[in-house]
C-alpha cells in the first residue's frame, strides 16, 4: 500500500494514448515535446528490468527514453548481460548508481522501486510476474506471457486481487494501423464480420528435450538453476540458452502458434469484441492452417501462407461488406478506398514499443488499464493454448471459455497446466 499512496500524489500525465488518439499522426507526440522533459522525482516511475537479452535491452531502452523513468536496477541470469545493462543505465542516468542483481526477488524486496520490466525468457513470464504482482510492483511483461491456460488464468486473477497494473508486450495494440483495422470490425464498417485471420509463424507442436551435457558455468557467470526455474530440470547445453525452446517457449506442448499468435491472435480478439472469451471450437490443421470458431459463428484462421506484403505480423478481418489486411509496414489494404472515409492513418513500420510502454506508464500514475491489460492477455493466451491442444492431439476440441475447460475431454484438460519444479509456485 506504500507504494500505491506514493503513486496517487504524482501529477497525471494526460495526452492521448487511447486507441482513438492513436488513429492520427498528431497523436504520435513524444512525451519530449510536451515538457516532460526532466520530470521532477515525485513525478518519476522508479524502475527495475528483470531479463535484459535482445528484446529485453530493447524493451529497457523504450523506457529509458521516457523523461518520468528512473531506472533503479537490473537482473539478469547471465553476468554479461548484466554488465551491459548497467552500463546503459548508468549512462542515461549519468552516473554509476544503478544496483544489478542475479536473483529478481533480491530486486522485487526493495521498496524504492514502482514497476518492472520482465523480458526473460517466456518460462519465467507467468510465475515471475505473479510474484512481482505480489510484492507490490506493477508489471510491464513481454510475450508469450504464458506457458497453458493455467497460468493465464493465475495471471488474471492476480492482478485482479493485487490491483496492480499489467501490460503484456502485445504492443501492436497501440500502433494507429491495427487499431485502425480493429476499428473497422468492431464498428460494423465490415458488415458483419465473418471471419478474422492471423499469421503464427508455424504450428509446430513439441520440446527440447534433452542435449547432451555440457560443463556447467560458474553461477556469477551463468545461473543455470535460475534459468530454468520452473521448468524441468535437465542439464546444462548452451544452446539452450538461445532460441525459442521449452525452457523459453510456450506452453506443455511447445511453441506451436503461440510466438506471432500472442500477437495476430490477440489483434483478432480485439477485432470480434472477444477480449474476455475465446473460440469454442479448435480444428487440427488442414494444410497450411488451423481453423476455430467463435460462440458467435465468427471463424478465427490460423494460417501460415496467402498473405499480401505487407510485413510480418499480418492480420486480416473480412465482413459480408468489405475486409481489412494489416502488418508490420504500416500500410493498410482495403476492400474499398471509401473505408478510410477521408481519415488519415498514421503509417508506422517496425512495429517500435514505444507507445506501449507510455499506455503502461500512464496506467500506472492513473491506475488505468492499459490496452493489453492481464485479462485481455488471458484469453488471446488461452485461444492460443486451446488451440496448440488440438494441433498437439491432431483432432477437433471444445472449449468452455466461461470454466476454461474442454468439454468431456479429459485428455485435453490434462494439457490446461503442467508441474512446476520446486520451490516454484503460482
Amino acid at each position: 500500500m506504500k507504494n500505491a499512496t506514493r503513486v496517487s500524489r504524482r501529477t497525471v500525465l494526460r495526452y492521448g494514448c487511447g486507441a482513438s488518439a492513436l488513429l492520427t499522426l498528431p497523436a504520435l507526440i513524444p512525451g519530449r515535446a510536451l515538457g516532460l522533459q526532466g520530470a521532477a522525482p515525485s513525478e518519476r516511475i522508479r524502475l527495475g528490468a528483470i531479463g535484459i537479452g535482445n528484446r529485453g535491452t530493447y524493451d529497457l531502452a523504450c523506457f529509458l527514453q521516457e523523461p518520468d523513468v528512473h531506472c533503479l536496477a537490473v537482473c539478469d541470469i547471465k553476468e554479461a548481460r548484466r554488465a551491459s545493462a548497467k552500463k546503459m543505465v548508468d549512462q542515461k542516468n549519468g552516473n554509476t548508481a544503478c544496483d544489478v542483481y542475479r536473483d529478481f526477488r533480491e530486486l522485487l524486496d526493495r521498496d524504492d522501486i514502482d514497476a518492472v520490466l520482465i523480458a526473460t525468457g517466456p518460462n519465467w513470464h507467468a510465475t515471475a510476474a505473479i510474484i512481482a504482482a505480489k510484492a507490490g510492483k506493477d508489471v510491464y511483461c513481454e510475450k508469450p506471457c504464458t506457458k497453458n491456460i493455467a497460468q493465464s488464468l493465475a495471471l488474471a486473477e492476480t492482478f485482479r486481487r493485487t490491483g496492480r497494473v499489467f501490460q503484456a508486450g502485445t504492443q501492436r495494440r497501440n500502433l494507429p494501423h491495427f487499431a485502425f483495422a480493429v476499428e473497422l470490425a468492431r464498428s460494423g464498417k465490415l458488415g458483419k464480420l465473418q471471419a478474422v485471420h492471423a499469421h503464427p509463424a508455424g504450428l509446430a507442436t513439441g520440446m527440447s528435450g534433452w542435449l547432451p551435457p555440457e560443463p556447467e558455468p560458474p553461477k556469477d557467470q551463468i545461473d543455470w538453476d535460475l534459468y530454468l526455474g520452473p521448468a524441468a530440470w535437465r542439464p546444462f547445453n548452451s544452446r539452450l540458452l538461445d532460441g525459442f525452446n521449452f525452457e523459453k517457449g510456450g506452453g506443455m506442448v511447445g511453441g506451436g502458434v503461440l510466438e506471432w499468435g500472442s500477437h495476430c491472435v490477440d489483434l483478432c480478439q480485439w477485432a470480434n469484441d472477444a477480449d474476455h472469451t475465446a473460440p469454442v471450437e479448435y480444428h487440427p490443421p488442414q494444410g497450411d492452417r488451423v481453423t476455430a470458431r467463435y460462440a458467435n459463428g465468427v471463424e478465427l484462421i490460423i494460417r501460415n501462407d496467402g498473405w499480401l506484403p505487407l510485413g510480418s505480423c499480418p492480420v486480416r478481418f473480412e465482413g459480408d461488406a468489405g475486409w481489412v489486411e494489416t502488418a508490420d509496414s504500416g500500410k493498410l489494404a482495403l476492400s474499398s478506398p471509401a473505408l478510410l472515409a477521408g481519415r488519415r492513418v498514421a503509417e508506422i513500420g517496425g512495429y517500435p514499443a514505444t507507445f506501449h510502454v507510455r499506455d503502461f506508464l500512464d496506467c500506472v500514475k492513473t491506475r488505468g488499464k492499459p490496452k493489453a491489460n492481464a485479462d485481455v492477455a488471458c484469453f488471446s493466451h488461452i485461444a492460443c493454448h486451446a488451440a496448440n491442444i488440438a494441433i498437439f492431439l491432431g483432432r477437433t476440441v471444445k472449449f468452455d471459455p466461461v470454466r476454461c475447460e474442454f468439454i468431456d475431454d479429459e485428455q485435453a484438460n490434462r494439457l490446461r497446466s503442467e508441474a512446476l519444479r520446486e520451490p516454484w509456485r503460482l
